[in-house]
């Protein structure tokens, strides 16, 4: 049985040897890529990662097994090298780069050099001829040398302090090659490898092999002669058609000798005592992590448990105390008055129970408390009350919304909220993925909160001992420390306002709503979740008969025997695992062919997720009939709010069945009516206002239908020779511009080419000229400042403006042209919903809003107040802001959400 690299190698270690581990970094990004499937590790802008991740995860496993004292990662430049200029077919049969794979190790690059890990690159050579070239001068110093890497020639360089490390299973599991091994595995000791490659041949490297000769005679007539200078020299000897074939082959053969040799003298930038490991830069380390969306915090606890940096995390000193019965009222007195408060909570509402656990509180004068609020007296109960909802008493919270939802079940309402760290460390970098507490401590503070202490400002529910206590106080003193450095960081971006007036207001309001939930009629629900049911089975009988036989229509591989093989039916995108089947391509066999499957598969798929989006909402109907949504502030980059458990964004829209499904949410007991209100086009009038496009504000204001407009100017005829492709064409034109669409993705909307695609656009451009001027002018401000932002002052850094990655570059062109219009309109929607709560409460009438998706507003409608909601729903969401075009708001009202709608 192999021996593997996951066992610990102090038995190829030397005392007191200094270790350096040496990584070929293209071979292993590239086992790494084919490992793991490119669409499970895909960021929002398309930039795939699965390389990245597998790439750091054998990284921090081998970093852990082997614990080196130095370490250096090689990296080839091109495939232009001195081998190929020797050889011009030197691995000419490679086939392309992956599209998935290109720009992947540049970001590992980027990883590395947070790791403040060593890597190397030389223009000529290989990964291997820098590899080679350290572990010769670090045997030569007296160290012990592991090589990770997937290439056998580096066998070659094995000794009694050099050991090879070779991926056997994708890269989870390394081999472990010492002289003993190659000579196991080859007969042949390492010194001889080489011989042995140049007899055998190398089809990877395009290294042409003897005729009928294999690793067995190859390795036989090293060990006969010795090695291959002596072969060479006695070739006579050598009997038998395989002797003829190589002499017939020899000068091919001698080629290949040099080529598989390993160059072990490069000049290098450095020497290897300058490759001892070094500590990580952290915060960095965080942050090209979040950036490429991998949050997995496995893969980062793995990273840094090997980080030879400081072991012990920074402590944080508190006066901590675990108060009883009578306690907390008096400790309150002492501290409430003298700073701003941390709050830090633990509760059960994953439980079901939605009560409040434990609950830390931190001073600025390192003052801190814990208590479980189950055991206060009702005087220490009623003071923390009238602290809570004292709107005079700041206090700091980390996700203060969730806190919210929570204590209102306690009856506690919590007023007074002067910072949110997770809502500011979203102002102050929108483009993260993750808030979690102890990423931004680690972050902003350069403190690790340690392992007691949970990511999100919780713990597990259960034990009240002094180590957990201690945990959430630590927790409630970082969200205070974090509290300080983000009023700072907010001042540096101009957000503090955009906090103060906009995000914590929403928090608020949006904490109700949740608690608020809508009613929900399950028996329609139910009914639905069997119909699409049935339309799934019915898809599925028609599958099977227009083929004649039955498979797996969840079956990737089934699906491609069937379109490929048995229909023949024309080629989609190639992948690694074979021609697609994804939505697009079934999209596009529909067109190409006249069989019904691609059409029946497309329904099929359209009636699954309905069904599995229906049964989600079913599963969300909490005891009180309603279902409870939670919102998200911290989701989108350009400020728009998202919803989960349920997403109520996977409801269609326009669809029959998005509108049944919209049946099935109906007015709750005590109100007479559900009410929608939205805006129309909102996008394109911001677009108009920051555009100052005379034409397109004419358009506005002309009182006709905009689209039509529009499609008049463009196609240059008059508003009633504008026939339904025209305007159509336009509509997806115009909202495609707000989105940052290109001629090619509007191509591919209207099933047009791209040739015409673009001259639609240019003569669009032609009759807006204003429009164009603020798309280009948009990307270059952005480009020179480094980010975009909304009428009220919402960043988005996008670095990648200027990165020489295409893909990345392109992707954050086209975010600059997208953030500021969406990020505006999703800022007024904010700031409309703020007015309308705010003159419900002010008018002392009942209807109350409920949620808010996409666009629009939907509230409940208290009996006879039908008709004053809808004029202050009106007047206070069209004076929301004032644009060059105006705003214009849509209202309806009906028994459910679909009755409701305008």
């Amino acid at each position: 049985m192999a021996e593997t690299a996951s066992k610990k190698t102090e038995k190829t270690a030397g005392a007191g040897r200094p270790r350096l581990m040496l990584m070929d970094g293209h071979s292993l990004a590239y086992r790494a890529f084919f490992a793991l499937p490119a669409e499970n590790f895909t960021t929002a802008t398309g930039q795939p990662t699965n390389a990245i991740y597998g790439f750091a995860s054998m990284l921090a496993n081998t970093l852990r097994d082997e614990a080196p004292t130095h370490f250096a990662v090689a990296f080839d430049v091109s495939r232009k090298t001195w081998r190929s200029e020797e050889f011009t077919e030197y691995k000419a049969n490679r086939s392309k780069t992956p599209d998935e794979f290109k720009g992947q190790v540049e970001l590992i690059g980027e990883l590395l050099d947070a790791m403040h890990a060593q890597r190397f690159a030389v223009d000529g050579f290989e990964a291997d001829d820098i590899i080679a070239t350290l572990a010769t001068q670090a045997e030569a110093e007296g160290f012990e040398v592991l090589i990770v890497t997937g290439d056998r020639d580096s066998f070659q360089l094995v000794s009694e302090h050099t050991t090879v490390l070779y991926p056997t299973k994708g890269v989870s599991e390394l081999t472990r090659f010492t002289p003993e091994k190659v000579v196991e595995k080859y007969g042949l000791t390492p010194a001889q490898y080489p011989d042995f490659a140049a007899l055998r041949g190398d089809p990877s490297d395009n290294l042409p092999g003897i005729p009928g000769v294999g690793e067995k005679t190859a390795a036989k007539w090293i060990n006969q002669f010795g090695s291959f200078a002596d072969l060479v020299e006695r070739v006579d000897e050598v009997k038998g058609k395989a002797g003829q074939n190589l002499r017939d082959h020899l000068e091919a053969v001698k080629l290949n000798r040099r080529l598989t040799e390993m160059v072990k003298d490069v000049e290098l930038p450095k020497t290897v005592t300058d490759l001892e490991r070094a500590a990580y830069d952290r915060t960095a380390v965080v942050m090209v992590l979040d950036t490429l969306e991998i949050r997995n915090p496995s893969l980062r606890e793995r990273l840094f448990a090997v980080d030879p940096g400081t072991e012990e995390a920074e402590g944080v000193e508190l006066d901590g105390a675990v108060l009883g019965a009578g306690e907390l009222k008096p400790w309150l007195a002492e501290h409430d008055g003298k700073a701003v408060l941390g709050l830090a909570t633990v509760d059960t509402w994953a439980l079901g129970s939605g009560s409040v656990a434990e609950v830390a509180l931190a001073a600025a004068d390192g003052a801190a408390a814990w208590f479980d609020p189950s055991r206060l007296d009702e005087a220490d109960e009623n003071a923390f009350a009238k602290w809570l909802a004292d709107p005079e008493k700041p206090k700091v919270l980390h996700n203060a919304k969730g806190a919210m939802r929570v204590f209102a079940e306690h009856g506690w309402t919590i007023e007074g909220v002067s910072m949110d760290t997770a809502l500011a460390a979203y102002l102050v970098k929108p483009g993260r993925r993750s808030f979690a507490l102890d990423a931004l401590s680690l972050e902003y503070l350069g403190r690790e909160l340690g392992p007691a202490a949970a990511a999100d400002g919780q713990l597990a529910f259960g034990a009240d001992d002094q180590a957990e206590a201690e945990a959430l106080m630590v927790q409630a003193r970082t969200i205070l420390d974090l509290g300080e450095a983000f009023g700072e960081k907010l001042a540096e971006v101009g957000a503090a306002e955009l906090l103060r007036d906009m995000e914590l207001p929403t928090s608020a309001l949006l904490a109700r709503l949740e608690r608020h939930g809508i009613a929900a009629d399950r028996a329609h629900l139910e009914a639905m979740e069997q119909m699409f049911a049935g339309a799934v089975q019915q898809a599925v009988k028609e599958a099977h008969a227009s083929v004649g036989h039955e498979f797996n229509l969840g079956s990737p591989k089934q699906l491609q025997e069937v379109f490929f093989g048995e229909l023949d039916l024309p080629k989609t995108k190639k992948t690694k695992t074979g021609y697609t089947t994804d939505a697009d391509a079934l999209a596009w066999l529909a067109t190409q062919t006249d069989h019904e499957l691609p059409v029946v598969m497309l329904r099929h798929r359209e009636q699954a997720r309905l069904r599995v989006t229906v049964e989600g909402l079913i599963k969300t109907i909490a005891a009180d009939g309603r279902i409870h949504t939670t919102f998200n502030q911290t989701v989108a980059a350009t400020g728009r709010l998202s919803s989960v458990d349920p997403n109520l964004q996977n409801i269609p829209v326009r669809t029959e069945e998005g509108r049944a499904i919209r049946r099935g949410f109906v007015v709750g007991e005590g109100f007479e009516s559900l009410m929608t209100a939205d805006y129309s086009q909102i996008e394109l009038r911001v677009m108009a206002h920051l555009s100052e496009d005379e034409g397109l504000l004419e358009a506005f204001t002309s009182g006709e239908d905009l689209h039509t407009t529009v499609a008049s100017q463009v196609f240059s005829v008059e508003r009633s020779a504008v026939d339904a492709e025209m305007r159509r064409k336009i509509k997806a034109m115009s909202y495609g511009l707000a989105y940052g669409l290109s001629a090619f993705g509007l191509s591919q909307q209207l099933n047009i080419d791209a040739g015409e695609a673009r001259a639609l656009m240019d003569t669009y451009f032609e009759r807006f000229g204003g429009v164009r001027d603020y798309l280009r002018r948009a990307v270059d401000e952005a480009r020179a400042t480094g980010y975009t932002a909304t009428l009220f002052g919402r960043r988005r850094y996008l670095p990648d403006l200027n990165s020489d990655n295409r893909q990345r570059r392109e992707a954050a062109e086209r975010m600059a042209l997208n953030a500021p219009i969406q990020g505006t309109a999703a800022d007024i929607v904010k700031i409309a919903m703020l007015n309308v709560d705010r003159a419900l409460r002010e008018a002392g009438l009942k209807s109350r809003m409920l949620l808010q998706v996409h666009d629009e507003i939907v509230l409940e409608i208290a009996p006879g107040e039908r008709a004053q909601t809808e004029e202050l729903v009106r007047r206070e969401m069209a004076s929301a802001v004032h644009l060059r075009a105006p705003l214009d708001v849509s209202v309806g009202a009906g028994p459910d959400w679909e009755s409701a709608a305008h």
